[in-house]
């Protein structure tokens, strides 16, 4: 049997980094890119009726997906969806009411509610696995396409409170009264989530992520048993090889810089910051051995458009130079420190993807 050749990519700087490459500068890309702030996400939304209608759409996804490189020069896609297909596919019964975070009609809080839970049919999620073929074949090779889940806490977070939570009272209270039936729900959604991902693989992603929002609001010793245990669970599975390229995976805990090293211990190759850690303390923590996202913070981008490229820069230099003295390489994607506001100015957003992109190939001219 023949393999078959590998698809060309115009830009596959952000694949680079992510595997600790040399790049001519430092890929940017936006958790939330295609959304609210855009007039012509909300157009689109407006024509697709809802929330579900856009993300189970596989046209208006590819859409959306590809808004934000129309007006900017980034460098990935990342699918749209949302990061709680998986536990809606599970029967959970998922909903957006108008004004209102995403809800489900059946929460996961007792033994009967857990003894049912089971890793869904695959085509249940079809409608992500086409869109994921439709935006490829519209990317036409432009640049990578990122797919990604929700981390298993993430995910049992919102199975268990039903909705979005200040206090994290529901899960928490099953976390620490009965950790047999937590343990449970995020065994089961491990390997969902896994599965999850490696169909986004098949179907043509050539980089995943795992969000794991939440992960910040544990106590230290509960983050690596409910939490990273079962992130290790997931990237442990997932396919690190497809169409003749390694697929990079990333991993990103809100809040969860304390936990560094642990994080980057789990067989990622990209650790995300958020904006309360230092790049470069974070880079040295790390000795590159993996590759560092981040960490802007989203509310830079309310400010001045200098002050936006004056903030850019100097996340920049806080990581430095990737090209190390010893001819290792440090592999640096920048991003924010979490989603884009929907009230973010979009021409704000143009003067940090310039300034990245500009800035970011200045640090690499020998002094």
């Amino acid at each position: 049997m023949t393999s078959q050749p590998t698809p060309h990519l115009d830009n596959d700087t952000f694949l680079r980094a992510c595997l600790r490459q040399p790049t001519e500068y430092t890929p940017l890309w936006l958790m939330r890119q295609a959304g609210r702030y855009l007039p012509e996400y909300n157009a689109t939304r407006a024509r697709a009726g809802s929330f579900m209608g856009l993300a189970t759409n596989p046209d208006y996804a590819c859409e959306v997906t590809l808004q934000p490189l129309a007006r900017y020069a980034l460098d990935a896609a990342i699918l749209f969806s949302d990061i709680l297909t998986v536990p809606d596919a599970m029967g959970l019964g998922l909903s957006f009411a108008a004004g209102e975070g995403p809800r489900f009609a059946h929460p996961v809080r007792d033994e009967a509610a857990v003894a049912k839970l089971a890793v869904p049919d695959p085509d249940k999620l079809r409608y992500v696995f086409d869109a994921v073929r439709t935006i490829r074949k519209a990317l036409n090779g432009r640049v990578p396409l990122i797919g990604f889940s929700g981390s298993p806490w993430t995910l049992a977070c919102y199975m268990v409170e039903g909705s979005g939570s200040d206090d994290y009272r529901l899960v928490k209270t099953m976390a620490y009264a009965r950790p047999d039936l937590m343990h449970r729900i995020l065994s089961v959604t491990a390997d969902a989530v896994a599965q999850y991902l490696n169909a986004q693989i098949d179907a043509g992603a050539q980089a995943v992520m795992v969000f794991d929002s939440w992960g910040g609001v544990l106590e230290h010793r509960a983050f690596e048993q409910f939490s990273l245990a079962y992130t290790r669970r997931v990237v442990s599975q997932i396919k690190r090889q497809a169409e003749g390229r390694q697929v990079p995976v990333i991993v990103f805990t809100k809040g969860g810089g304390q936990w560094l090293e642990q994080i980057a211990a789990c067989g990622a190759d990209v650790v995300g910051l958020d904006w309360t850690t230092d790049l470069g303390a974070a880079r040295r923590r790390v000795d590159d051995r993996v590759a560092l996202q981040g960490n802007i913070d989203p509310m830079v981008l309310f400010a001045p458009p200098e002050a936006v490229a004056a903030e850019a820069r100097a996340v920049l230099d806080a990581f430095g130079n990737p090209a190390r003295a010893d001819g290792r390489f440090g592999g640096h994607v920048f991003n924010l420190g979490h989603g884009i506001n929907q009230h973010t100015p979009p021409e704000h957003v143009q003067a940090l993807v310039e300034t990245v992109h500009t800035h970011s190939r200045s640090l690499r001219r020998p002094a």
